[in-house]
């Protein structure tokens, strides 16, 4: 049975250079509308994204929200693309203060951002509030890389009563380590929104690190992949002590892997 799948990504090749996370958030999604399934894919507007090449352009009715992390106003600026050579468009997230005039996760000189933790959050919700402002309601809400490792907490706690997200599985892939500091000491006070409380992330350690961040997405995700050959051991030895289905790296040939974890995961009635 057709299924409608959310892949919120944190890498899309052609728009940023080829990893396997990139190449894989392209391929995955490309595969998965190939056999017949519904998909809607994000990933941030990365400020080393070039927009004429890419052809981006902003979607009017989708832009203009405003988000307040910390007290602040940041609005979100929707824009789409489509994946040359396919039928696939992939929704962008921008805001000048996060995205537009920066890069990924380090800057020129190859320094982690200090606010990454406050871009990550500014990602997952602003997604989240797009696909509600979209009417649309995705079986499976597949996360990729750690600007998507917030958006588990946020489904299952923040957006459970959501139309959109009531009866979404969430499922996160993880990676080797991305990120080498500490998310800052701003991102926990930041991170609680609605029912997503801050009593609820009490037992995870003050300042977030990479692996703290993908613990908060284990432990509300319904299932895990190990998307490469590097995840951190801890990580995956989290996951299966959580007894959550787990998808070992399935290598290449991952087509009929993933569709058949996805039925696993939110199985035809």
């Amino acid at each position: 049975m057709a299924k409608k799948i959310l892949f919120i990504n944190q890498e899309i090749s052609p728009y940023v250079p080829d990893t396997q996370m990139s190449l894989l958030g392209k391929d995955l999604p490309l595969n998965i509308q190939e056999a017949g399934h519904e998909i809607r894919t994000f990933m941030p507007k990365w400020g080393n994204i070039n927009e004429r090449r890419g052809q981006l352009h902003e979607v009017q009715r989708l832009s203009g929200m405003n988000l307040i992390i910390d007290d602040t106003d940041h609005p979100i600026i929707i824009k789409v693309a489509s994946i040359p050579a396919t039928r696939i468009s992939v929704y962008f997230i921008d805001n000048d203060d996060y995205f537009m005039k920066r890069q990924m996760s380090v800057d020129e000189a190859g320094e982690e951002y200090p606010d990454n933790g406050e871009r990550a959050i500014f990602f997952a919700r602003g997604v989240l509030e797009t696909v509600k402002k979209m009417r649309w309601a995705p079986d499976i809400v597949h996360c990729q890389g750690w600007m998507s490792a917030v958006v588990p907490f946020y489904i299952k706690k923040a957006y459970h009563e959501e139309p959109s997200f009531a009866n979404s599985k969430v499922i996160t892939s993880l990676y080797g380590n991305d990120l080498k500091n500490e998310l800052g000491e701003n991102f926990k006070h930041c991170l609680p929104f609605r029912e997503a409380s801050a009593d609820l992330i009490q037992g995870y350690k003050e300042n977030f690190d990479f692996v703290e961040l993908c613990k908060l997405a284990i432990d509300f995700s319904d299932g895990i992949v190990e998307a490469s050959s590097n995840v951190n051991k801890e990580l995956m030895k989290y996951a299966k002590a959580k007894k959550l289905p787990i998808l070992k790296n399935p290598g290449e040939d991952f087509d009929d892997a993933y569709q058949e974890f996805y039925n696993k995961i939110y199985p035809d009635e």
